[in-house]
């Protein structure tokens, strides 16, 4: 019997062994998959570009004509000669400003506008008539009117001064009404640019 308990003692020791043995197996070790070998595909090469057609040979482009009133390459005695700048006149010992004087006065202002570095004077005049006093003090309040319509038209007021020459400087030196009507004015000058 003793025997019998050792065989059966045995068996059993190898069937735990087995069982121990069969429940260790070890994890596939994964191994890289080699890539798939390239396909082989004829490549073309891209068609060759046709030559380019003949042309005719392009005539020289035409001068680029400069605009009328390109004026920003001028100098100033050029610009202040023919001044793009509008006069306004005035009536009789007057220094409002009328509808064809706040007409001139905007055209002026969209002037300035586009060159926003000229900077200008205003010079107010009267007609013969009067005293010298009573015409310098009439002409500084013409100067002044405009300079304040140009200022509430958008143009910064240190852009604009304003100086009055009375009655010396008449634009007509007639003595009538056609010429005293050219001589109450406000005159634009650019001083700068």
């Amino acid at each position: 019997m003793n025997r019998w308990l050792s065989l059966r003692a045995a068996v059993v020791l190898l069937v735990v062994v087995g069982a121990v043995a069969c429940g260790k197996k070890q994890p596939p070790i994964a191994r890289p998959i080699p890539p798939p070998p390239p396909v082989s595909t004829p490549v073309t090469p891209p068609p060759e570009p046709p030559p380019p057609a003949p042309t005719e040979p392009t005539p020289a482009p035409a001068p680029v004509a400069v605009p009328e009133d390109s004026i920003a390459s001028r100098s100033l005695d050029e610009i202040n000669k023919n001044s793009p700048l509008k006069p306004v006149f005035f009536g009789l010992d007057q220094s409002e400003i009328d509808q064809a004087g706040q007409q001139a006065l905007a055209n002026n202002a969209d002037l300035l506008k586009r060159y926003p570095t000229w900077l200008i004077s205003i010079e107010g005049h009267c007609d013969e008539r009067g005293t010298a006093e009573y015409n310098l003090a009439l002409g500084e309040r013409r100067a002044v009117a405009a300079r304040n319509y140009l200022v509430s038209l958008g143009i910064s007021a240190d852009r604009v001064k304003t100086v009055s020459y009375g009655k010396e400087f008449p634009f007509d030196p007639g003595h009538s009404e056609d010429a005293w009507s050219k001589n109450r004015r406000a005159h634009f000058v650019v001083t700068a640019k």
